[in-house]
């Protein structure tokens, strides 16, 4: 009998993604962004090949459950992006595991993100605030949001 394969969150930079995995996260952002959400746009924008760049990912065995990258946009910021989690994952937590394993990523430099709107309050939970207009991407209503560095743990 064959143990359950466990959730493990791995980090890596794309030419150390083998192809059964970048095959498994880019299938899991095409079917989401692109099939359920509708939105015919360069999924593959060129930026996941980039040195800095690094992918962050939950799976369960070869199962890619929830994904997001993390992106060096210069000046010392990094930009959080592609976050998507699996429809049958969802309501499960997987998305806040790896956007806390995320921010140990990016450690104390500044983060930015482009957040679907309705989702503001899910990045507000990790120090992200809006720093801007709404704006209308791929015919979804989106904020940008900031994070300075870490979340204080001191008293207010």
């Amino acid at each position: 009998m064959h143990p359950e394969p466990r959730d493990e969150i791995r980090v890596a930079s794309f030419r150390d993604l083998d192809n059964t995995t970048l095959y498994a996260i880019l299938k899991l952002r095409v079917d989401v962004f692109v099939v359920e959400q509708k939105c015919p746009y360069p999924e593959l924008d060129g930026r996941d090949a980039e040195p800095a760049t690094r992918h962050v990912w939950l799976q369960r065995g070869d199962d890619v459950l929830a994904y997001l990258r993390i992106l060096d946009d210069g000046g010392g910021i990094e930009r959080i992006g592609r976050v998507v989690t699996a429809p049958g994952a969802r309501q499960d937590g997987y998305a806040s595991r790896l956007m806390e394993h995320a921010l140990t990523v990016v450690g104390n430099r500044p983060a930015v993100l482009g957040a679907q709107a309705h989702l503001a309050g899910f990045y507000a939970r990790f120090g992200f605030e809006v720093a801007g207009e709404r704006y209308v991407e791929d015919g979804i209503p989106h904020v940008p949001m900031k994070r300075s560095g870490p979340l204080s743990t001191a008293p207010s």
